[in-house]
């Protein structure tokens, strides 16, 4: 009952902010989910660290949980920690005061545990990869898959500003595409689009860190299954065949 509750309390706080969210029809990307890709699911670890953990927390996941997954080494683990006093058994906090998030963005960011889950792995990569520029905005920012989004690009520097495609004037206006940045950003676009799949990866993991153990078990079920099938089947043939029908 707890679980369902916190659930619930987390999607109120993704779609309150603003609730033409739900409304977008852009079409959404492949984001290419591999959770069996451990590499890039540190990579993505190392991202959300960098540069969500500054907002955002992940108060359902625990750094030794993580290592533990992943298989990384005292050394790999201390890399994702915030500083040299935490310890394993600490869950991923937001750096930001609730209080300062408060009074800059008018919301507590909301946490991101269950994130991926809420709205699933294609919707994340393309959020992420579709923030443009929209001088009406507080931020000068909009984002394609949740229009009028509170929050800014905190990445604008490594991908650019993606520059909007508009068909129609007035109210009639919508948003059709979007073209490249006028200026580019550190990385390429296809550098860009990899970081953000690495990203995805991980808030997929983190949503579900029990798919980790079902894909690993998941043979060795099978072929149990398989096995106990082909030994029932000759126990069966075996019993029945002295009876006649």
């Amino acid at each position: 009952m707890i679980r369902t509750t916190v659930f619930l309390f987390l999607i109120g706080l993704l779609v309150a902010p603003n609730a033409k969210a739900a409304s977008s029809n852009y079409p959404l990307k492949d984001a290419e989910v591999d959770l069996g890709d451990k590499a890039s699911l540190y990579r993505g670890a190392q991202t959300f660290m960098d540069s969500c953990a500054s907002c955002h927390g992940a108060k359902m996941m625990r750094f030794g949980r993580i290592g533990e997954d992943l298989g990384l080494s005292e050394q790999q683990l201390a890399v994702l920690m915030p500083d040299e006093f935490s310890k394993p058994g600490d869950v991923i906090e937001s750096n930001m005061p609730a209080e300062y998030a408060q009074e800059t963005f008018g919301v507590v960011p909301p946490d991101l545990t269950l994130s991926a889950r809420v709205h699933g792995g294609d919707w994340m990569f393309t959020y992420l990869t579709t923030f443009y520029a929209d001088p009406d905005t507080i931020w000068g920012v909009n984002n394609a898959t949740f229009p009028n989004v509170g929050m800014p690009h905190v990445l604008s520097a490594e991908q650019g500003l993606l520059q909007p495609v508009y068909e129609g004037e007035g109210d009639e206006r919508r948003l059709v595409g979007l073209d490249s940045p006028e200026q580019p950003g550190t990385l390429s676009e296809d550098e860009f689009e990899e970081k953000m799949r690495d990203l995805t990866n991980f808030m997929v993991y983190m949503s579900e860190p029990a798919a980790l153990l079902r894909a690993h078990y998941g043979p060795y079920v099978l072929a149990f299954l398989f096995i106990f099938t082909v030994v029932m089947y000759l126990l069966k043939k075996e019993i029945w065949r002295d009876i006649k029908h």
